[in-house]
């Protein structure tokens, strides 16, 4: 069954590698600390020093796993990164990336971020064959994948013929002694971005990272594409004819974060225009309009400015509760909201409130928020929802994968949501206005707002429909 903790949806990782700069250990440091908000669980970082391989990985966030002893440890001028929050595989140190594998013709590291739809079959099939698996992620079939040819051909070929037989979302870096590879999905489904920083490169899965270590964007990496960066500089191959661009469009919406630009928009900038959009579609009147810390603020903040209502601060985020706190029973997981969000009495007593959310998934946060606010005195409580109603799972590394845990899945009809969360309106944003935000582009994955897919599901969909919840 479901659980009903308050709790976020998740993306399942980043990646961060750079290549041809000294002390890339520490910069890969720096690089994940700026995606930390894409993996709390772990993180990792292998560096490569004379064709010698050095790891240092972790549960906890970034400052929790890394010092200045162990990042002095990993030398070297390429290394590859990442940080995580399980889907697919659960937690668990094993589970905790990069990975690293010995071979024949030479070992190797890679780092995933994404979902694998058919993993199933290509575990089974990988097993049937000799593979040892030491983890349940399913980033690890990528590696078996590269294994299974033993012969002296250059890596790239054993690499291209893997991600041919792989079905899914991967932002993917392998590291040998030499090269970095940094591959897409062939639906780009999820980011990855590379920048220059002095005679070297960096690889990021978003743009963010970027100033922080002092690189210059370059381009993305395109969808079925391999950028292979070394000594000579970079090189790219097409690993299929098929491709399509068909980004996440939760990645705007809710993962990334507002100064990474995902393809060519601004974050911040795709929010804000989400939020003018939500006033033309569905205005009110009220006193102020609130943002739900921290992904809302942006499209609060276009709400405000296209409605002409003033944008206050009317719920306050306590940055140090989350990922430690335990909710061992209902009682303290009620508790828990108002641990994380605070309203401020002060702002909303009284008021008419736009309270500006950027999705809805299993229903309790809204409902907690509102339940807050009124007894805050909050006189009216309008709930504007920057995104479509999330209507069906995701096979692609967001932490929602049942029909059972969605509220507008369990709910068909949308004014029974409202009247579940207890707000007096509830109004969520409609495709063509997400698509208008993203500047009139249709090349955006929305298959949890209408069930529709890019891939074909494999395996992924018959576990949702064994376990009743379709």
């Amino acid at each position: 069954m479901a659980n009903y903790q308050d709790r976020q949806i998740h993306e399942e990782c980043g990646v961060f590698g750079v290549f041809g700069v000294e002390k890339a250990a520490s910069l890969t440091y720096y690089g994940l600390h700026s995606l930390q908000h894409r993996g709390q669980e772990g993180c990792g970082i292998v560096s490569v020093d004379n064709r010698t391989f050095h790891r240092v990985k972790g549960e906890g966030l970034v400052t929790e796993v890394f010092n200045e002893d162990n990042l002095r440890a990993l030398t070297g001028n390429m290394a590859i990164g990442h940080v995580r929050y399980s889907t697919t595989g659960g937690g668990g140190i094993d589970n905790v990336q990069p990975f690293m594998f010995m071979h024949s013709t030479g070992d190797f590291a890679l780092a995933h971020n994404g979902n694998l739809v058919n993993s199933f079959q290509l575990k089974t099939f990988l097993e049937e064959r000799g593979s040892l698996f030491h983890s349940t992620s399913d980033s690890e079939i990528f590696a078996h994948l590269i294994k299974k040819e033993t012969d002296s051909r250059d890596r790239i070929f054993p690499i291209l013929e893997a991600l041919n037989m792989v079905e899914g979302a991967f932002a993917l870096l392998i590291m040998t002694a030499s090269k970095i590879y940094a591959c897409r999905d062939k639906h780009g489904l999820r980011p990855l971005s590379i920048g220059k920083l002095g005679d070297g490169y960096v690889v990021s899965s978003e743009t963010c990272a970027f100033e922080v270590v002092g690189a210059e964007f370059i381009r993305d990496v395109a969808p079925g594409e391999v950028v292979i960066i070394d000594v000579n500089g970079l090189q790219s191959v097409d690993y299929s004819k098929f491709k399509h661009y068909n980004m996440c469009a939760m990645e705007y919406v809710y993962f990334a974060r507002p100064d990474s630009d995902i393809e060519g928009t601004n974050v911040h900038a795709f929010r804000k225009e989400t939020g003018r959009m939500l006033y033309e579609e569905a205005p009110v009147d009220a006193d102020i309009v609130v943002g739900v810390p921290d992904s809302s603020l942006s499209a609060a903040i276009g709400y405000s400015e296209a409605s002409g209502i003033p944008y206050e601060m009317g719920l306050i985020k306590n940055k140090y509760v989350g990922r430690t706190f335990i909710q061992p029973s209902q009682e303290l997981r009620e508790k828990g909201v108002r641990m994380k969000l605070s309203p401020v009495r002060s702002i909303v007593e009284g008021k008419r409130l736009v309270i500006v959310d950027d999705s809805i998934v299993r229903g309790t946060t809204s409902r907690r928020i509102v339940k807050m606010l009124r007894q805050s005195g909050a006189k009216e409580i309008h709930m504007r929802i920057a995104s479509p109603a999330i209507t069906h799972p995701c096979f692609y590394g967001v932490d929602m994968s049942t029909y059972d845990e969605l509220i507008c899945a369990r709910e068909k009809d949308l004014e029974a949501v409202r009247r579940l969360i207890g707000a007096d309106s509830l109004v969520w944003l409609s495709p063509e206005a997400l698509y208008k935000a993203a500047g009139g582009r249709k090349e955006l994955c929305i298959a949890c707002f209408n069930g529709r897919y890019p891939t074909a599901l494999y395996q992924s969909i018959h576990d949702v429909n064994k376990d009743k919840k379709c």
